[in-house]
């Protein structure tokens, strides 16, 4: 009896509870723009996968992508500094704040128009682990997102054989890099840039990549929409400029990336995708300029997420607009990635003692 209740008391007693591993302070590293290009280097396809893998995430509500905040300048006002901060799940697991300035002027001063550092937060701590440089970590997951949408949003038409760019700065490259990296070939690419000397430098370019195709610098804008099936707006245009939906009348697939190209008129003529709906429709771009004009979202087809699980259909007999407003989640998993593979690299460059205040009463 007395062996049957001690066993009986033993049974019920609770399994010991395992205390949590001890939380600590992650150390701080520095990833400079030259490592962040060696490491996304080669790797478009890799990214791709990436950025559309980080759109399920998203879509699954596995994300936090908070509104984009604008920091403006009443004596500068083409200037801007964009906060986007953002937290993914996933593998990803990880918090964070891309800081994103666009300033113009810079490049009649011969220096990039943006700038961009990338924070990465710990998931556990909060504590920052890593400082990015990012604007090439943005060009990337922009090009991504470009290359993703050209393809998913050409499927039920003709794959487009005449491409052209409206825009011929660092964003309009690399569109250009991840398009031919995932498989794209033209026989035409249009250029057109209201700076002569941007377009005949990228012209430059599409020559030096050895591009298999008819390069032709377009004097106007209506001669490139015209004569492109797949149009890039990668331009740093504040209100739309384009205002003709007779422009469209030959249905192209559009790459609005610059989200403020289009008057809503031709916004309202054709099928439109984004990437998130509410990002999308803010800060006075083209799809939120139409929402203005008519009062509603009617004119929205769906998001690229719904045309990956075939959620929308896409027309063939009108315009297709994809205009990505760009989710702080992409730049984090892009971040991520590149803090991995150069931490397998073992070439992460930490910065001994960045947190110096770790004792809570000295």
């Amino acid at each position: 009896m007395t062996t049957s209740r001690s066993s009986a008391m033993e049974s019920a007693m609770p399994e010991p509870i395992t205390a949590p591993p001890p939380m600590t302070v992650p150390p701080f590293s520095v990833i400079p723009g030259a490592q962040v290009q060696h490491t996304l280097q080669g790797q478009e396809r890799q990214i791709v996968d990436l950025v559309e893998a980080t759109y399920r995430l998203h879509a699954a509500g596995d994300s936090v992508n908070p509104p984009s905040y604008f920091l403006r300048f009443p004596d500068r006002p083409t200037a801007r500094i964009i906060a986007l901060p953002a937290s993914i799940g996933g593998q990803v697991r990880v918090d964070g704040l891309k800081w994103i300035s666009s300033f113009p002027e810079n490049v009649s001063a011969g220096i990039p128009r943006a700038s961009a550092v990338l924070i990465l937060n710990d998931h556990d701590t909060g504590y920052p682990f890593a400082c990015l440089e990012s604007s090439i970590i943005s060009a990337t997951r922009t090009a991504a997102m470009a290359a993703s949408g050209a393809d998913w949003l050409s499927r039920h038409r003709s794959r487009p054989t005449r491409v052209g760019f409206f825009g011929t700065g660092l964003i309009a490259r690399y569109i250009h890099t991840f398009l031919a990296a995932t498989g794209w070939s033209f026989d035409d690419i249009g250029v057109h840039d209201l700076s002569a000397e941007s377009a005949t430098g990228f012209r430059g370019y599409l020559q030096q990549t050895g591009a298999d195709a008819r390069i032709t610098v377009h004097d106007s804008p209506e001669q490139l929409i015209r004569s492109s099936d797949l149009v890039v707006f990668a331009t740093v245009a504040g209100r739309p400029h384009v205002t003709d939906p007779a422009w469209f009348d030959h249905n192209p697939l559009v790459l609005h990336v610059s989200l403020r190209d289009l008057a809503p008129e031709i916004v309202l003529d054709s099928a439109n995708i984004v990437d998130d709906i509410d990002h999308c429709l803010k800060a006075d771009t083209s799809p939120h300029l139409a929402e203005q004009l008519t009062g509603n979202r009617d004119f929205l087809t769906g998001t690229l997420h719904d045309v990956m699980t075939g959620r929308a259909e896409l027309p063939t007999d009108r315009p297709v607009v994809f205009s990505p407003f760009g989710l702080g989640v992409l730049d984090l998993a892009v971040g991520k990635h590149v803090y991995d593979e150069v931490t397998r690299a073992g070439q992460l460059h930490v910065i001994d003692d960045f947190f110096h205040e770790l004792r809570r009463y000295g």
